[in-house]
């Protein structure tokens, strides 16, 4: 499965097939929040927080992939992704994008 950002891709037609999305919560335990808000008096890169948001995208963007599969795309393309705080410590990471037939 091809998956872009660009709206097109070269050489190639496109038929639509719709919108596709995956999503998924995801939140840290509450030791590694302790110790992150820790971390914010000295500074520096919350490790585990960027951990988290990479297991997100990849989940989403698993979920998204599956969805086009499901309509019989071979590729997405104009693929974003957005996030929200749904609580402390807890995000949600969205990826969504149009599922496509090659011609």
């Amino acid at each position: 499965m091809l998956i872009v950002t660009i709206e097109s891709i070269p050489g190639k037609t496109l038929e639509p097939l719709g919108l596709v999305k995956g999503s998924t919560i995801q939140t840290v335990n509450a030791f590694r929040d302790i110790g992150a808000g820790l971390k914010t008096l000295v500074g520096g890169e919350l490790t585990k927080y960027n951990e988290m948001m990479a297991k997100a995208r990849a989940l989403a963007t698993e979920r998204m992939t599956a969805e086009a599969q499901a309509l019989g795309a071979d590729a997405v393309v104009g693929v974003r992704y957005a996030s929200s705080s749904i609580m402390q410590s807890a995000a949600e990471v969205m990826a969504y994008g149009t599922a496509v037939k090659l011609r």
